[in-house]
């Protein structure tokens, strides 16, 4: 049955908490569970992808408690291995789990949901092959089963996902030898989030350095218990900041932090670009709609989570839009550039897939339309944007949300509705 998003009949004003960074939220419960005691994690995200991880991370022998508002995480003595571990659709899962299934006792099998043998696995398996793991299959699902003492050297292409990168390093350092890690590839896609991934690994006493712009040398050491406080998820602040500029209303996330490697920031600069007010605050960031918004020629290589809200900015905004650089967003929740091809021709707007990503033109006339999901909360966020404009826009699957915003069709309708 299709799910009917509001429209907007008024600008859209407000103020909108977003719930802790899915990025890291993931690596954040990773490091703990590979540190040398008990960490205490406050403002994690509760969605699916952290559920999952959260289990997955239990039946490899993790202790996770919750105690109030925190996550309260105790790494075993030992991994174990596990059977059947559910990766859901979850990238960060299906990636920085299986590294840590190498430093377990015992064989581990992994599963997910019916798209995610389509999500791309074979350059993460073949490092896991490099460090000595003998490994079943070349996606989901697979086996894997440890060596008795890991190697400490991995070529890999990650020109797919930056995720390959990040799930090798994150336990580079409990190798006994640590871990040199190159890419072989011709480009690097979300390199912030890499940035991330090292970044949080040197607050936990790891050394990683950086020999090249494609290499990474982790020194073998402890992995040093912490307690963090997470960053609200600046991506999933995206949708609502675009719901001032594209209805001329002015909406406030609280907690935007005054720096930060999360991609998701970036569309602080893209909204403005595009002819909307931002005003950054010491904790908060607010983008304001002063008028029409103009199409923009934007590469998303660093952050290419934003490409859905982009592009339903481009075709509510006047003149042609084409974003960049994203041809790796073929092979995330779906082929997300053919996915949104579709789905604003089915809105009768004029787009096209290129080489590394899209092009449309904005500001015609849109219809009203079932638009399919996708099973891809990204693909409900681009729907809800456009519904604000073209009353009747509706989507196949709203639950698809919970992956990363569980709260996601409330929240967004009291922020429409107030």
């Amino acid at each position: 049955m299709p799910h009917p998003l509001p429209s907007a009949h008024r600008p859209v004003e407000g103020e909108q908490v977003v719930p802790g960074s899915k990025s890291e939220t993931n690596r954040a419960l990773v490091l703990a569970a590979l540190a040398d005691g008990p960490s205490t994690l406050t403002g994690a995200l509760e969605s699916r992808d952290s559920a999952l991880m959260i289990a997955a991370l239990r039946r490899l022998g993790v202790t996770i408690d919750p105690v109030g508002e925190t996550l309260v995480v105790r790494p075993p003595e030992r991994f174990r291995g596990a059977r059947d571990i559910d990766c859901g659709l979850a990238g960060t899962v299906m990636r920085f789990v299986p590294p840590i299934a190498l430093l377990a006792e015992g064989t581990s099998s992994f599963v997910g949901d019916p798209h995610a043998s389509e999500r791309p696995m074979g350059p993460l398996l073949d490092g896991l092959r490099q460090l000595g793991a003998t490994v079943t299959g070349d996606a989901l699902p697979f086996t894997m089963t440890p060596p008795a003492t890991p190697h400490g050297t991995a070529n890999i292409d990650a020109s797919s996902s930056s995720q390959f990168v990040s799930g090798l390093l994150l336990i580079g350092a409990r190798l006994p030898t640590g871990l040199t890690l190159r890419h072989t590839g011709d480009r690097l896609p979300s390199r912030p989030h890499i940035d991330m991934t090292t970044s949080m690994l040197r607050e936990v006493g790891v050394s990683v350095a950086e020999l090249d712009d494609r290499t990474w040398q982790v020194s073998p050491g402890r992995i040093a218990a912490r307690d963090l406080t997470i960053e609200p998820d600046l991506t999933n602040a995206a949708v609502f900041l675009a719901a001032a500029a594209v209805t001329g209303g002015s909406v406030t996330v609280p907690g935007w932090p005054s720096r930060s490697l999360q991609p998701g920031a970036l569309i602080l600069d893209i909204v403005e670009r595009m002819g909307a007010q931002v005003t950054r605050g010491r904790r908060s960031a607010t983008v304001t709609g002063v008028g029409p918004l103009a199409g923009l020629d934007v590469d998303l290589t660093t952050a290419s989570e934003l490409t859905p809200v982009v592009a339903a900015l481009g075709a509510l905004a006047e003149g042609r839009t084409t974003i960049r650089g994203v041809a790796h967003i073929r092979g995330h929740e779906t082929d997300r550039i053919a996915a949104l091809v579709a789905e604003l021709r089915r809105l009768g707007a004029e787009a096209e897939e290129t080489a590394d990503g899209l092009t449309l033109v904005g500001a015609g006339e849109l219809r009203p339309a079932v638009l399919h999901t996708y099973a891809d909360h990204r693909m409900v966020h681009f729907a809800a944007l456009l519904a604000l404009r073209v009353p009747g826009i509706a989507v196949t699957d709203l639950e698809c949300v919970s992956k990363t915003m569980p709260h996601f069709a409330r929240d967004w309708a009291s922020l429409v509705r107030a």
